[in-house]
């Protein structure tokens, strides 16, 4: 829809384990959905990818800052690089690949999934949030990625 490209959004990856390794996709649909309990929400579309993660009993979506532009990249196109050693990947305990450099990592379990048309939305339970390092804002606007310099407090 025309109107939502104008409207800039977050940008996360969301990563499983998968039955023949790690999956993961971009998406900019991530929204917080409760505090109590904390639940989060996000769309995908129907690609190979999506159905895996779909079929994943737990899930890791990344919040990314500007420094991640190249593996937003990487992880929106079907033959970008993905969970290679110079992307900083790591593995959680649970199985899930966790990037510590995101700005946020939220592992999460699904409550529920909502076919719309053609995309899923997935409603999730906040299991556990891990912190990385500050870093300034990426978002996805126009169809491209953008960083920006946040406004002095106070305009």
């Amino acid at each position: 829809m025309e109107a939502f490209r104008r409207y800039p959004t977050g940008i996360a990856v969301i990563c499983a384990a998968g039955p023949h390794g790690p999956v993961g996709l971009t998406a900019s649909s991530v929204a917080s959905v409760s505090l109590a309990p904390p639940a989060l929400s996000f769309s995908v579309m129907d690609t190979r990818s999506a159905r895996l993660l779909l079929d994943a009993s737990s899930f890791v979506v990344h919040l990314l800052g500007s420094k991640h532009v190249g593996l937003a990249r990487d992880f929106s196109r079907a033959d970008g690089p993905r969970f290679v050693p110079e992307q900083g990947w790591r593995t959680l305990p649970s199985g899930e690949p966790i990037l510590p450099s995101a700005l946020a990592a939220l592992r999460g379990t699904p409550l529920h999934l909502v076919p719309v048309g053609d995309s899923t939305l997935v409603v999730a339970s906040v299991v556990e949030v891990f912190h990385g390092p500050d870093d300034g804002p990426l978002m996805y606007h126009a169809r491209r990625f953008v960083t920006s310099t946040p406004l002095p407090e106070g305009i």
